[in-house]
């Protein structure tokens, strides 16, 4: 989403507490189908790029509609021209204009596949698994000679979207100061904005509260917080790693750059009765000030940008105190694709985090020995984000009356729904992975 477009989105929803909707169960007829969406309605101030075709060649348009009619036939995504399709059960595309489908396709490659979905010129039946195909397939869905031309359709990433200090308090703004209302839409009833840690699968909704505090209580214990343990946390959400270490007696410094979620985690954490154990603090990590027996950082590193990574590292090292323990939980990808990620703007980048990259183990290893920084433990459960997302956009879609009831325009919701589905393709497909890291000061020798 172009700056503008999200900053309009967001200054006109309403901040502060929560509504019940975590409470409420989704109805039997199950989540809603996606809003449609036409490009002639489309908001052109708040989707300037989803309203308008982008100009592209017909050359260029000649060669996508023939590499991606391919590629979607070999993966029975849909019917080959008269023909039945492969594999009936499974999930299918439809595609609603095919001019204007491959045109945004030749022109900006994934970023025009999505943006594509959201001016409503294809669907699915089953979008997290036509996603989770095309996620299995990613290295081959274009022939290996035309790879080298990717820069043809890829955008390098805006130098706006660096993560600077100022940078990246307007970035944190553009998706976590959305509205805490809409968050409250899809989590569960803890908030928590990342991978639970289930004990069955497949999960159920009514089990996603007590796998959030299955997987905080375990970054608690790699970090061995207790009585008395003083506690950074790099990225509060909406506070409740805080309210858990607290109850432990924990004395907790939460640093987060969201003004929304900052608000919301210190009334929680008041409610609680716990203001004296945790402050909440409107700071960026590299400002982090104090030592500290614990340091613990969720799902925060994908939020950094590669090129702030040894600072991130670095701070991480500077908090710690002597014997401290640091625990990490991250989304990571493999190596090449993260340098392939790196050097271009995607669709993710572009509506949902700019300025965030996923980094691979090797990256994480690396910048966190050069930090000073050794790696005890790092276990990943890739199967159980998986799970979470899916749990996550089944409550978004089942509650769409709520949503739209916040002023967010189908054209969002179409992005959001996507946003879910393609993550939760990425982690079925095995593309992405999120692990919980234990590390303490010293290198290997």
């Amino acid at each position: 989403m172009t700056r503008s477009a999200l900053t309009s989105q967001a200054r006109s929803r309403p901040a502060g507490r929560t509504v019940g909707i975590p409470h409420q169960p989704i109805p039997s007829s199950g989540p809603a189908a996606a809003p449609t969406a036409r490009r002639t309605d489309v908001d052109a101030g708040r989707w300037p790029d989803v309203a308008q075709l982008p100009s592209a060649g017909p050359a260029r348009t000649a060669i996508a509609r023939r590499l991606v009619s391919r590629a979607l036939h070999r993966l029975s995504l849909t019917a080959p021209p008269g023909g039945a399709r492969v594999n009936a059960a499974g999930p299918q595309i439809t595609v609603h204009d095919p001019d204007a489908f491959h045109r945004r396709i030749g022109r900006h490659g994934l970023i025009g596949f999505g943006e594509s979905y959201l001016a409503g010129e294809w669907d699915s039946d089953d979008l997290a698994g036509v996603l989770t195909v095309l996620a299995a397939h990613a290295d081959d869905l274009v022939p290996a000679p035309l790879r080298r031309l990717r820069g043809l359709w890829a955008s390098a990433r805006p130098a706006a979207d660096r993560n600077t200090r100022d940078g990246a308090r307007s970035n944190i703004r553009r998706h976590y100061d959305l509205s805490n209302d809409l968050f409250a839409t899809f989590l569960d009833p803890t908030l928590s904005y990342s991978s639970a840690l289930f004990t069955a699968f497949p999960a159920r909704f009514e089990s996603l509260a007590a796998a959030q505090h299955r997987k905080i209580d375990r970054l608690l214990d790699l970090a061995a917080v207790g009585e008395g343990t003083r506690l950074l946390e790099i990225g509060t959400g909406w506070g409740e790693l805080a309210l858990r270490a607290a109850a432990r007696g924990a004395h907790v410094t939460t640093l987060t750059l969201s003004a929304e979620q900052a608000a919301l985690a210190r009334e929680r954490i008041a409610a609680a009765g716990l203001a004296d154990r945790v402050d909440v603090q409107l700071r960026d990590y590299r400002d982090a000030e104090g030592r500290y027996d614990a340091v613990i950082s969720v799902e925060m590193i994908e939020a950094v940008g590669a090129e702030y990574w040894p600072a991130y590292f670095t701070a991480l090292r500077r908090a710690l105190a002597p014997g401290g323990r640091i625990a990490l939980q991250a989304i990571t990808m493999g190596h090449q694709q993260m340098l392939h990620t790196a050097a271009t703007h995607t669709f993710i980048s572009k509506y949902v985090f700019p300025g965030g990259l996923i980094p691979s183990r090797e990256a994480i290893a690396e910048h966190s020995a050069a930090a000073g920084l050794r790696t005890l433990a790092d276990d990943g459960f890739g199967e159980h984000y998986a799970e979470t997302l899916r749990l996550w956009r089944e409550r978004f879609t089942a509650h769409r009356p709520a949503v739209t009831g916040l002023g967010f325009d189908p054209v969002f919701q179409r992005m959001w729904e996507f946003y879910l589905a393609y993550s939760e393709a990425g982690f079925r497909s095995r593309y992405l992975d999120v692990r919980q890291l234990l590390l303490t000061e010293g290198t290997h020798r």
